[in-house]
């Protein structure tokens, strides 16, 4: 089974991951926003072993906590984005840009591509490529599998499929292509071809706020009708 632990963290409220298959213990973090203590003690109350870093994008939010919870890990955890965001996660994120100056971390070793496939534990991740909020931009698409959600409480909530789909969608709304690197007609493009495309009972987790599923957002999102 998938174990998923959510968070929220930071000035930016960031949404961040961590998943663990519940037999091997094995854990990665999904976009470590901000305090990155928090999660780190998050697995290990669990007993759950981090050894993956992966990164939907290199925004500063969403790599906020990378520094602190490989500071803590040995072997460093391994780092996975799409090699487009590259020179982002070299900028530390944009974070100057809103007066934030952030350790972002080890240097990712692994360049997510369209289609590759990440393995934790018997559970099988897709890498799905979605540009527009930035030009790196990546989703993290989970086909097949019981999974159990949980914030504060254990949720014992099942699916069998869900998508950590970072800044590309949101409850109602979509991520915003103001910054550098956006481009509004290939997010609109990377949400019809690689969100929509998805059984309408997938779940969502989202970078922001709460989840939702592929049939209520193509139902109901005001910026994609």
């Amino acid at each position: 089974m998938l174990e998923i632990v959510s968070f929220t963290l930071g000035p930016a409220q960031t949404n961040a991951y961590l998943v663990a298959d519940s037999e091997t213990k094995e854990a990665a973090v999904i976009d470590p926003a901000w305090d990155g203590r928090i999660i780190l003690d998050a697995a290990q109350k669990r007993g759950w072993r981090i050894g993956h870093l992966w990164y939907t994008h290199a925004h500063f939010d969403h790599i906020g906590g990378a520094g602190a919870i490989a500071d803590a890990l040995n072997p460093l955890p391994l780092v996975a984005l799409h090699p487009n965001d590259h020179v982002l996660w070299r900028a530390g994120g944009g974070g100057s840009l809103f007066g934030f100056d952030i350790d972002p971390g080890p240097e990712p070793t692994i360049d997510f591509v369209h289609g590759m496939k990440l393995k934790l534990g018997s559970v099988d991740f897709e890498v799905r490529f979605t540009p527009g909020h930035t030009t790196g931009h990546c989703v993290l698409y989970v086909p097949a599998a019981d999974f159990r959600a949980e914030r504060s409480e254990p949720l014992g909530e099942r699916s069998r499929s869900v998508c950590f789909c970072g800044d590309l969608i949101f409850s109602g709304s979509v991520g915003r292509t103001d910054l550098p690197g956006g481009d509004w007609h290939a997010l609109e493009k990377s949400i019809r071809e690689q969100i929509f495309t998805l059984p309408d009972e997938t779940r969502l987790l989202s970078g922001h706020g709460p989840e939702t599923t592929v049939g209520e957002e193509k139902r109901s999102n005001p910026f994609l009708r």
